[in-house]
Parts: structure tokens; sequence; C-alpha cells
């Protein structure tokens, strides 16, 4: 008899165990709760560096070239891309992205922050290079222009900016993209690298008001 009872019982304890397994087995497996999710970025889009070799082409043909109009192109245009990206990321983009959740700041950051690796660099090469053969060209680079007062004081304002973008807000952009790529990021390596950025961009949008300015006097005479 104590046989026969201990037969079912053992069968019951056996299926519970078994339901028990399988549940456990089925629960999702994912990140613990409150973790970060990190989307998949490339630090350097390899798409974009087709769009950079075509840019330093034609401005290497420009310099070579050495006539107005292809100098005068890659000079305001590229120059006026500089002013609009260094505005709008100082002025409107910055402080936003220093108010928005962490989720959100980091969703925004790697989406954004692996273009301007390609598009700073590209930028500030094409005005600088382009505006000093143009300044060659038209002499606007020589001592004897009479607008040189002025053109110092550009030269001053545009070399503050081209190391400040180069030096500081583009190796920040990138230290943050590799910190997001390791697989424990530190949130205060990257809030100080993030701050460093929306700084360094602010202070180039308000040289930007500084160059506009400047060459507007000289354009107007």
């Amino acid at each position: 008899m104590p046989g026969a009872l201990e037969c079912p019982l053992d069968v019951n304890l056996g299926r519970m165990e078994a339901t028990v397994a399988t549940t456990q087995s089925a629960e999702p497996v994912g990140p613990p709760a409150g973790a970060i999710q990190i989307p998949d970025f490339e630090i350097v889009p390899r798409r974009g560096l087709i769009l950079v070799a075509i840019v330093i082409a034609g401005l290497v043909v420009a310099i070579a070239v050495n006539e107005l109009w292809p100098l005068a192109f890659f000079h305001v245009a590229f120059g006026a891309a500089w002013t609009i990206i260094d505005l709008f990321l100082g002025l409107v983009i910055g402080p936003i992205l220093g108010r928005l959740a962490v989720p959100a700041r980091i969703e925004m950051t790697t989406r954004l922050m692996p273009k301007m690796v390609l598009i700073m660099p590209t930028v500030v090469t094409a005005t600088l290079a382009a505006g000093w053969q143009l300044g060659h060209f038209l002499g606007t680079v020589d001592s004897t222009y009479y607008h040189h007062g002025w053109m110092v004081a550009s030269y001053i304002v545009v070399g503050c900016m081209a190391v400040i973008a180069l030096g500081l807000l583009e190796p920040a952009n990138i230290a943050v993209l590799f910190e997001l790529k390791k697989p424990r990021p530190n949130p205060a390596v990257i809030e100080r690298l993030m701050k460093r950025f929306i700084y360094s961009a602010g202070i180039l949008g308000v040289l930007q008001i500084a160059t506009l300015v400047i060459m507007t006097k000289i354009a107007s005479g």
C-alpha cells in the first residue's frame, strides 16, 4: 500500500517540476531592468567616405586650376555649410541635447555624431584651403590690402574655430563613439565628453557670429 500511494505522488511532483522548468526556460532572456539599449552604429560611416573623397578631389582640382569660380564656389559653399552647422549645432542642438533623457541622448548621439566625424574635417579643410588660395588669387592676403586689419581679425577668429573644431569638438565626438562601443560604457566618461562637445559647439556658434560680422564688413567696403 505505501508503494501504491507514493507512485502517483512522485508522478505529480515530476509533472510540476517539468512545468516550472518549461516556464522558466520560456521566459525571454534580455538585458537587466534599467539597462540602457545602445543601437548598433559605425564610428566612421563607410559610405560617407566616398563623398569625402569626391569633395577632396574637387578641392585639389580647384586649387590646381586656380581660377576664380571654382575657388569661390568651394570657399563660399563650404564656408556657409560650416557656419550653418556651427550655429545650428551650438545654439540649437547643443542645448536640446543637454536636456534630453539619457536613452534619447544616446539615440541621437549614435545617429548624429558618426556623420559629424566626416562632415567637420571635410568642411573645415575645404573652407580654409580654398579660402587661402582665393585670397592669393584676389590679393586679399597681401599686407597692402586696404582691409588688411579686418582680414587679420578674420584669420584669428577662423584659426580659433579650426583649433576648437578639430582639436576639441572632433576628438570629444570620436571618444564618445568609442566609449559607446564598449561592452560596458562608463556613464561618467560619456557625460564629461558630451559636456565638452556641447560647450565646444556653443563657442563655435558664437565665433561664427563674429565671422559673419567681419565678412559682411569686408564685403561692404
